[in-house]
């Protein structure tokens, strides 16, 4: 909460799809609404169909609503004001002159507002700098994230287990190949029955998983390493579950097997050595000079990037990408990221393995829960 005498601060968001505004009330909201906080008393102004839902959700000391502000501002008009005129009359009305607003304020709002006299300030860096650090609740939401995370995990294990080989290599699913389409639709329809919100879940098999982010299209093979990348939303809470897998449907190479092993053992000791007071990029640099000396440089070949060429992780919670990026920060308690190295090689596959840990006193904890096989 802000302290007295602080500026007053603002958020003119939908909770449904800015963090900050979710932080701040815990409750969800598909369209704008007015956050408003005043020497530490937070106010809400919520249209008539939510209000009644936000006395009973919203965490707020003040609940008003927007319709008698639309009504003071729009008089014996016909038509009703535009949203910024009756935001303008609302700050005026509480006798706020200046706010500090988040970077993505709204361009048209400051601008109505700047006509009127109020000035806003932009802050420098986090507008909750509380979200850095995971309180004890947090983490006990994530871990709900995370559990369903798990479950999309564990039906893609199982449908490649039911798996078996054809003649032209491609899996067989009970009489049908199996596509990275069918494979994903399997894993978000797992997610949802959890209370999860899947979205871009990755399924890449083969050279398409060299491309960290492709999300995976086509028939997958056997004794070809998939990259199984499930990054939920818990729809009761708002926060991600992250977590990846790389998996085999059939017998590993001995070349597939030293790539999965050395990004196996490249995590854990990104993971040893992840603690307060270690800087993240010095710790990126040192996974990845591990991988040249395992015999996995990171390098252009053909014109393009192979290796380690991507982040070791980055922070997690109400964003799936949220601060602190992992090379970009000295670890600190509380914080929570995402640890996941990767190797990609065309020809050979790609192979990334992810887990979520919290920044303790004396070290990290993983708090998500998968094995790690490579063959299934």
């Amino acid at each position: 909460m802000a302290k007295k005498n602080q500026p007053a601060r603002l958020i003119v968001a939908s909770s449904d799809h800015d963090p900050d505004m979710l932080y701040a009330t815990r409750m969800f909201v598909p369209d704008p609404f007015i956050f408003l906080e005043e020497n530490g008393r937070r106010t809400i102004v919520l249209s008539d169909l939510e209000i009644d839902r936000g006395r009973k959700q919203a965490q707020a000391d003040e609940i008003l609503a927007y319709s008698e502000f639309e009504r003071e501002v729009q008089g014996n008009e016909k038509r009703a004001p535009a949203f910024e005129k009756v935001l303008s009359h609302f700050l005026r009305k509480r006798g706020v002159r200046s706010a500090v607003v988040p970077s993505n304020f709204p361009l048209g709002y400051a601008e109505e507002l700047g006509r009127s006299d109020i000035s806003l300030q932009t802050t420098n860096g986090l507008f909750w700098p509380e979200r850095e650090s995971k309180t004890a609740e947090e983490l006990r939401l994530m871990r709900r994230a995370l559990s369903i995370t798990e479950k999309g995990l564990a039906r893609a294990t199982e449908v490649l287990a039911a798996c078996k080989a054809r003649r032209n290599k491609r899996l067989d699913w009970f009489g049908r190949v199996l596509t990275s389409e069918i494979l994903r639709a399997e894993i978000d329809y797992a997610v949802l029955r959890a209370g999860g919100l899947p979205a871009n879940t990755i399924v890449a098999g083969g050279d398409q998983a060299c491309d960290p982010h492709e999300r995976g299209s086509g028939p997958l093979f056997v004794n070809s390493l998939i990259i199984l990348d499930i990054f939920p939303r818990d729809a009761q809470s708002g926060y991600y579950g992250d977590m990846t897998r790389t998996v085999l449907r059939g017998r590993a190479s001995d070349a597939q097997r030293q790539l999965w092993e050395a990004v196996r053992d490249g995590q854990a000791l990104a993971l040893k050595k992840m603690k307060p007071g270690t800087d993240g990029l010095a710790l990126h640099n040192e996974v990845k000079q591990f991988f040249t000396e395992k015999g996995f440089p990171t390098e252009v070949r053909d014109g393009r990037q192979v290796g380690f060429f991507h982040g070791t992780g980055h922070g997690l919670g109400l964003e799936i990408h949220e601060f602190p990026r992992f090379q970009k920060t000295v670890f600190k308690p509380g914080q929570v990221l995402t640890v996941e190295p990767g190797l990609y090689y065309p020809g050979l596959g790609g192979a990334r393995i992810e887990d979520v840990a919290v920044v303790t006193e004396s070290g990290n904890r993983i708090i998500s829960r998968f094995e790690k096989r490579l063959e299934i």
